[in-house]
Order: C-alpha cells, then structure tokens, then sequence
C-alpha cells in the first residue's frame, strides 16, 4: 500500500539511492533539506533545528519518516566545533521533529531513525556485537548513544521506531570505497587487523524497505553484511577487483594519527558486527560476500 514518507538527510548517500526506490514502488515522497529545490520526482519543506524551522505542511498526512539526517563524520578535521556538528546535527534535528509531532495532530505511524555501529566503540573487540552488546566509550560511541537517546524518544508519541545501525556502507557514489580505490597502491590500515563490517549500498536500501514493510519489526538493528573481515582482508580483495597495487606494508599508525588527528580512530579502530538479528527476521542479502559486491560496484 502507498504511503506519504517523509525523508530527512535525503542528499546524503544513503537518501540518494533510497528515494527513487520508495518512489519507485509507488510511495510519495517529501524531503526536509536546509535549502530550497525543485526536483520532478518530489516535494522539498525547509527545516533548520538552529532557529526550530520546519516549514508549513510538512508533517501533513505523513505516514513514515525516516530519518537519515546527520553531518559525515569523516567529512572535516575533528575541532571541537566540528564535534559539536557531528553530535547537534544528530540529536537536535532528532528533538525538532519531536517536538514539532508532539504539538500537532499527526498521522506518524512509523519512524525509521539511522544510528551507527560506532555505538559498539572502535576498541578492536574480538566478539560479535550484536544489538544489545555494551556501548563503547570513544566519541563516536558517545555520539551514537546520544543519538539513538534522542530518536528513543519518538516512541513517547506512540509509533513503531525502528533504529537503523549503519556499517560501513560500499557504494561507487562516494564513502569508503572510493576514498580507498583512488590512490593507484592499495595498503592496510595500521595493523591492518581491526574489523570492517560492511555493507552494499544496495543492501542498506534493502534493509530499510524490509524494515518499512514489516510492521512488527522494531527497536535496533545492525545494517552490516553478514562476512566482516579486517582491514587487510578487505584492502587486498578491493586492490584486486579494482585493479590497484596490493602493499602488504601496513600505513603505520603514527602518520595516520598525523595526518587525521584524532580521526583517525575510524580507520585504526572497528567492531565485528553481526546481522543475525535481520537475518532471523527473514532478510535475504543481495550481496553476501565482498568479492561480489565490489565487482557489483565496479561493473556500475
């Protein structure tokens, strides 16, 4: 049945390969952006949770948000300002939409909110963390916690949350596999052995339409593939399929830490993330393993 979806963080990589699927499948969709536009496949309201802007009409007859919008964590140097950023930009677009349902008579019946596995912590854990693992202590962890503290909310206006933590997403549109793939040598990450747990974009979209079209499926779930390898595992096989030197030399730690700052804790650190919990509920991967995906990608 068509549904009225509103999506917020639509121009991020996650909400450009979504959207033409939902409309697609017949939904209408809408989009909450800073700035005003005209696109032909959708409507565009005006939101800002600096000033508690959301334009007129944009909650009307919704049935389904989802909530894709924070700042990319990798985008900037990690100042303090750009921490700010990164955790406002999560939790205060989070309060503004709450705040604005709660005062109003809407027909929400559904929330899908992104959070991350970085709420797992980037501590190189051998174990499987699954969705009620312990929450890390690094500023992502903290950030994440944050996050998925302020879309718990949501469930105070008595609607189906669904939380989605996101791994690392492969796409050939922009992220972590095109960083990687630029330079003409190909080469692990520190020691090379923290986990990647990754996921085709195509995947990710997957996952969010079963999430959305499964009434009884609410709370987290891991947006992960089911095979995460470690960083060298996943560097040699990328090298490979994209035609890159493969070093073996690992890029050691310290010029990282130079180069990225404390940053640096995204590519040096990982968590082994399982999407059990998805998979019992009857998700089937389009992408199951790496080699697959990333020759998907390149073949794009």
């Amino acid at each position: 049945m068509p549904n009225k979806i509103l999506i917020t963080g639509g121009t991020g990589l996650v909400g450009k390969a979504l959207i033409p699927l939902l409309i697609k499948d017949g939904h209408s969709i809408s989009v909450l952006s800073r700035t005003k536009s005209h696109p032909s496949d959708h409507t565009v309201f005006t939101w800002d949770y600096e000033t508690d802007h959301l334009e007129d009409g944009a909650l009307n007859g919704v049935d389904t948000i989802i909530h894709l919008a924070g700042a990319g964590v990798a985008d900037e140097k990690w100042s303090q300002q750009r921490k700010n950023v990164i955790l406002e930009s999560r939790t205060q677009t989070s309060r503004l939409l709450y705040d604005k349902l709660k005062s109003s008579e809407h027909s929400v019946k559904t929330i899908i909110a992104a959070s991350a596995i970085g709420i797992y912590g980037s501590g190189n854990n051998p174990a499987m963390m699954m969705e009620d693992s312990p929450t890390g202590s690094d500023f992502l962890a903290h950030v994440t916690d944050a996050w998925e503290a302020s879309t718990r909310r949501f469930k105070e206006l008595e609607v189906r949350l669904v939380q989605l933590r996101i791994g690392v997403v492969l796409s050939n549109k922009g992220g972590a596999l095109v960083e990687l793939t630029k330079p003409p040598v190909a080469a692990p990450l520190g020691n090379g052995r923290q986990f990647m747990s990754w996921i085709h974009i195509d995947d990710v979209c997957g996952m969010i339409k079963f999430l959305f079209d499964n009434d009884g499926l609410e709370g987290p779930f891991n947006i992960v593939g089911p095979r995460p390898l470690t960083n060298r595992e996943f560097t040699r096989e990328a090298a490979k399929t994209f035609g890159k030197t493969y070093l073996p030399i690992p890029v050691p730690k310290l010029v990282l830490k130079l180069m990225l700052g404390e940053m640096a804790s995204i590519v040096l650190g990982g968590s082994k993330v399982s999407s059990t919990k998805i998979q019992e509920a009857g998700y089937q991967f389009k992408f199951p393993k790496l080699q697959g995906a990333l020759q998907d990608l390149k073949n794009r």
